[in-house]
């Protein structure tokens, strides 16, 4: 099992909304997708520019195509992350 974690911080604050709504319909769309077994997406509560995204895909094949699907390459990845820095977590799970 692939677990990753991604850590986005939205730039301009004038793009929180625009990147909650991409972010729902990403989620949506990959939680779709063959091999996903989890796919949540978390707004802060303590800081409105941070989003924490936690994935679990059953193994590298799915989580790479995962990155040629619809949910990654039209909206993820040309439209997300132009307006975020990301921070990217692969984990292993302790317990």
């Amino acid at each position: 099992m692939i677990y990753v974690n991604v850590l986005l911080t939205v730039k301009d604050e004038a793009d929180i909304d625009e990147i909650q709504g991409l972010l729902k319909q990403q989620g949506h769309l990959s939680r779709e997708e063959p091999g996903c077994l989890r796919f949540e997406v978390y707004h802060s509560q303590s800081n409105p520019k941070v989003f924490l995204l936690v994935e679990r895909w059953e193994n590298q094949a799915a989580l790479d195509v995962h990155r040629t699907a619809e949910a990654y390459t039209t909206i993820y990845q040309p439209r997300v992350l132009p307006k975020v820095d990301r921070i990217p977590h692969l984990a292993t799970l302790v317990e």
